[in-house]
């Protein structure tokens, strides 16, 4: 499969060839042009976009499939997001979904594909729709014909970024999130949720004259809070994301920071694992990120194709059909008999015609006795079982904590960050505190969270006594902060 990337001046391409053994001898090129291949999601000239990828296809090696799953930016797309109702038949979902695909279109739309899925999060069902229109996929196959390639299908690059973070979503729990392409000279983001995409806008920036990284992601996360939509997390890949301290970077941002590489090295490498190089060197998924989720969502999501269906737009056109006359002499004037004087005149004739039937016959209708009032007795209700204790409705995989060295002894706090890693905590930055003159070690834990500190004060008990429990502010990026003091053994 030929994993093919465009965007507005560049192209990435990632081959993948599976063997007998089931993994996939890969190959990748990447090269950015001067001129425009594409203007607001479509081809600005096919004769010019073959070329370009021409050159792609020829300086990679041993390239011998010919079909192209292809990814581009989402404003090829149009995107609907809309909640699904309980009660609703799986057969009339379709048409349930058309409809909403009529309202939304303007009026001069031309014909579409589309496709969409589900996720459901606790008593939520949601639907993303994607729609392509038929014209714009047209073009593009038109493209690949030039160079003897087919469209096996193609892909937003949102759902390919949406399917690398997927597996660190939790069950139950709703949180907004940022994912962030890092690379020398541009930063662009999108907004997610825990449904999937939640806005189709992409916010792009330069990273030149002096602007800086965090100064943007710090002023966009400012900005989503001002619209009610506070970021929980930021999913950080390109190629300078590698470069990020995640503690210093979540400090500087004020969002806490998830560079992608952790999320690949924990939830994804049975993906990695498949992906062969033959000159053994790996393949740069901070990189190649859209190409390498569009490869993991061929696997997990076969179904899926904006290409699978077609709405024809036109379809809903009123048709007017004249009947011809069976008959060449004229109709004699009819008589207009209401509805209800017909099923008035049917429901006597049948009343009439049961009287009649029944008065010859011996047939007497039982109708049932009611039943003799019985003596109750009142029993009184025995008491209620203890409550139970709450137990917490969150794991330690999804506790954010910072901790900080507050005990002057040189690196107590990478200590105790591979004392909660074995614990199976997976989210904790480390830093210094305020000062070195901790006596006692502290945990500050959010009000919404205070769950988290029965955890930590168990799995921290064999090496403090006694912990000082306080409030942590809600506008803290952690869930949970550790000041060791001198206390801690």
């Amino acid at each position: 499969m030929l994993y093919l990337y465009i965007d507005k001046n560049q192209i990435k391409l990632l081959t993948a060839k599976k063997s007998l053994f089931g993994q996939y001898s890969i190959g990748s090129y990447e090269k950015k042009f001067q001129v425009d291949l594409l203007k607001d999601g479509n081809i600005a000239n096919i004769d010019v976009l073959a070329s370009a990828v021409k050159e792609i296809l020829q300086n990679t090696p041993s390239v011998k499939d010919k079909h192209v799953f292809l990814i581009l930016p989402q404003d090829t797309f149009h995107f609907l997001r809309f909640e699904v109702p309980n009660d609703i038949a799986p057969a009339a979902i379709d048409s349930y979904i058309k409809d909403k695909i009529k309202m939304s279109l303007p009026q001069d739309s031309g014909d579409l594909f589309y496709d969409y899925f589900f996720i459901e999060n606790g008593l939520q069902k949601c639907v993303s729709l994607f729609t392509v229109e038929v014209e714009s996929v047209s073009k593009y196959q038109e493209m690949l014909k030039l160079l003897d390639l087919e469209l096996f299908t193609l892909l937003p690059e949102t759902l390919s970024f949406f399917k690398l973070f997927e597996k660190t979503l939790r069950k139950g729990k709703i949180e907004n999130i940022l994912y962030g392409k890092y690379d020398k000279e541009s930063l662009y983001t999108y907004l997610y949720d825990s449904f999937g995409l939640l806005e189709e806008g992409k916010d792009a920036h330069k990273l030149t004259n002096g602007k800086n990284v965090t100064h943007v992601l710090k002023q966009r996360g400012l900005d989503l809070e001002k619209k009610k939509k506070k970021i929980n997390r930021l999913i950080l890949s390109g190629t300078n994301s590698d470069l990020v301290r995640q503690d210093t970077f979540t400090k500087e941002v004020g969002i806490w920071t998830n560079p992608l590489k952790r999320i690949i090295s924990q939830f994804y490498q049975e993906y990695v694992k498949m992906l062969v190089s033959p000159t053994n060197q790996p393949l740069s998924i901070l990189d190649f990120d859209m190409c390498f989720g569009a490869f993991v969502f061929s696997i997990e999501n076969k179904s899926f194709s904006p290409l699978k269906r077609k709405f024809i737009t036109n379809i809903f056109a009123a048709q007017t059909v004249k009947s011809k006359p069976k008959f060449a002499f004229s109709p004699l004037p009819s008589i207009a008999i209401p509805k209800e004087l017909l099923l008035f005149i049917a429901s006597f004739i049948l009343s009439f015609g049961l009287f009649s039937l029944m008065s010859k016959s011996n047939i007497r209708i039982a109708f049932p006795s009611l039943p003799k009032s019985k003596k109750v007795v009142q029993v009184s209700p025995s008491p209620l079982p203890p409550t139970p204790s709450p137990t917490p409705t969150f794991s330690r995989e999804e506790i954010k904590i910072k901790v900080l060295n507050g005990s002057g002894t040189r690196g107590k706090a990478s200590v105790v960050k591979d004392i909660l890693t074995e614990k199976k905590y997976l989210e904790i930055v480390t830093g210094n505190a305020d000062s070195f003159d901790y006596k006692t070690t502290e945990i500050q834990v959010k009000k919404d969270k205070k769950e988290a500190s029965q955890y930590v004060q168990n799995d921290l008990k064999d090496y403090v006594q006694e912990l000082k429990i306080s409030d942590l502010d809600d506008d803290e990026a952690a869930d949970v902060i550790i000041i060791i003091g001198q206390d801690f053994k």
